[in-house]
């Protein structure tokens, strides 16, 4: 190659990637969501160490629910999914990385026999020969205008999405499993509240009943005696329905068919089971927090992939310059007939400029996709917000009453003693005996109820600022990895990928 040429080739590869067209990806933080706080959250939060709200979890000192969320980070289908996921868009990032490569590669061969025609026909024999021939062809576009190192971007980002959609799968899951383990337990013990009030109940309706029988007593205490008591006693079937639903939703969620968990029957309704815990413990203020939701993050990522895309469209507005180069050799079995080399290359540049509007329409679509996404991400920190406020507000509520309703039942509970005393001394009539009967069973019920809630919006409070995002599950598991392997050769991309960092921002560039 002459001189010139190896110069002009240089410049060309130097110039490759240099002119990048258009936007630089730029972060869409509100300025209310950089120093966000809430009277609320200040109240039900406090700052330490441990535990990691990513097992924030382990604040209940739990052993069941630490059992039951490993077994669920290692066998749930949806996060499963979430991780071939991250394999896909991994897989997706190699195709794009190959536009810096040549993209035109094509190779030749073929042999030809040819046969002169004679008097009577074609013979064979007579005048055949054959000829040779073999070529090979490359196309180098150089990324002259940034569309391929601008479509490395899209999927860069989009990789580190998936892999925060990820984070935000195991977010939801760790909430669930906890959630429905509590809704297990809280139906259990109020199911254990029901039968002891039925069968206090069907004490005091088996006395009305031999009292009636005797003539002591009227109809009226023993119908009302009754309907209380199969009024209690209905109840029953209806927790015992909330009990198995739980016990399915739970399995499912572990990745079993719906069935028994025999292990957590041992514990099964043990009294004060429901615990009360009044704070949240975080490692950060909560608009940090709510800055690194993986939901947030991934929002953030998707925005950055669609910015990039931006440039990719923007690139079909200017030509393509790209290399061309062909080797091509032939030859004959006719004696005397040469053998040919043909070498030939140089630029080549293609410009679409009667498009109608096509390109310009496409770059335009492709910004309204970006606005789109960036209201979107920003209604997703608002929505972020509402929730952790929200499970703050209905924390403070549930303690606030939780002493109210421990007070009110023992009330009650010494209410049905008096009751009982007034009424067998002759005091009172059994009406009296039958409303404390149902103030106790009522707040019993409630007091468990709030218990309950208490613990739910500890568990959104959680969710909302992000907790929970760790697993120490595997990408891809074993029987699933070796399922892949047997179809296609993966290479080293079912290996695990280097995590980004929980602080991560598009705005930092590829980090991978």
């Amino acid at each position: 190659m002459r001189p010139y040429g190896m110069a002009v080739l240089l410049g060309a590869g130097c110039l490759s990637g240099c002119m990048r067209v258009g936007p630089d990806f730029q972060p869409q933080h509100e300025s209310w969501s950089e120093h966000w706080s809430s009277a609320s959250i200040e109240q039900t939060t406090e700052q330490a160490t441990q535990p990691d709200a990513r097992q924030w979890w382990q604040v209940f000192a739990d052993q069941n629910l630490d059992r039951l969320i490993a077994e669920a980070d290692e066998h749930n289908g949806d996060l499963k999914i979430a991780g071939l996921r991250v394999i896909e868009a991994r897989a997706q990032l190699g195709i794009a990385e190959a536009g810096r490569y040549p993209q035109v590669q094509q190779a030749n061969a073929d042999v030809l026999y040819s046969a002169r025609k004679r008097s009577g026909g074609f013979n064979p024999r007579s005048g055949g020969y054959w000829q040779y021939g073999a070529s090979f062809s490359i196309g180098w576009e150089l990324d002259f205008w940034g569309r391929f190192s601008r479509a490395i971007e899209s999927a860069d980002a989009a990789f580190f999405a998936s892999q925060a959609n990820r984070d935000d799968v195991l977010v939801l899951l760790h909430a669930q499993v906890a959630d429905t383990y509590y809704t297990l337990r809280t139906a259990e013990a109020r199911l254990r509240i029901a039968r002891e009030n039925a069968q206090l109940q069907k004490r005091s309706y088996e006395i009305t009943q031999r009292l009636f029988k005797s003539g002591e007593s009227d109809e009226l205490d023993l119908q009302q005696a009754k309907t209380q008591y199969l009024g209690t006693l209905s109840s029953v079937p209806d927790l015992e329905s909330q009990i198995v639903l739980a016990r399915h939703a739970l399995s499912v969620l572990l990745g079993r068919p719906p069935g028994p968990l025999p292990e957590l029957d041992a514990q099964s309704g043990k009294e004060g089971w429901i615990p009360l815990v009044d704070r949240a413990v975080l490692q950060d203020v909560p608009a940090s927090l709510l800055l690194r939701r993986p939901d947030v993050r991934a929002a953030e990522f998707q925005m950055a992939a669609q910015s990039a895309l931006i440039g990719v469209a923007k690139a079909d507005l200017y030509p393509s310059i790209s290399l061309v180069g062909s080797l091509g050799w032939s030859a004959s079995s006719l004696s005397g007939s040469p053998n040919t080399l043909g070498v030939a290359g140089g630029p080549s540049v293609t410009w679409n400029l009667f498009d109608h509007g096509k390109i310009k329409n496409n770059v335009r679509v492709q910004d309204a996709r970006l606005q789109q996404l960036i209201v979107a991400y920003q209604n997703t920190v608002r929505e972020a917000a509402r929730e952790a406020d929200d499970a703050a507000t209905s924390l403070i509520a549930a303690l606030q009453r939780d002493s109210i309703l421990s007070d009110a039942q023992g009330a009650a509970r010494r209410s049905l003693t008096l009751a009982n005393t007034i009424y067998r001394e002759g005091y009172s009539d059994f009406q009296r005996v039958l409303d404390a009967q149902r103030a106790l069973f009522a707040q019993q019920d409630a007091y468990i109820v709030n218990r309950s809630n208490a613990v739910g919006s500890l568990i959104a409070l959680y969710k909302a600022v992000g907790g929970g995002w760790y697993g120490e599950g595997p990408l891809v598991d074993p029987a699933t990895r070796q399922q892949m392997q047997q179809r296609t050769d993966w290479g080293d991309l079912l290996n695990e990928p280097d995590a980004p960092s929980v602080t991560a921002s598009p705005s930092a560039g590829p980090s991978r």
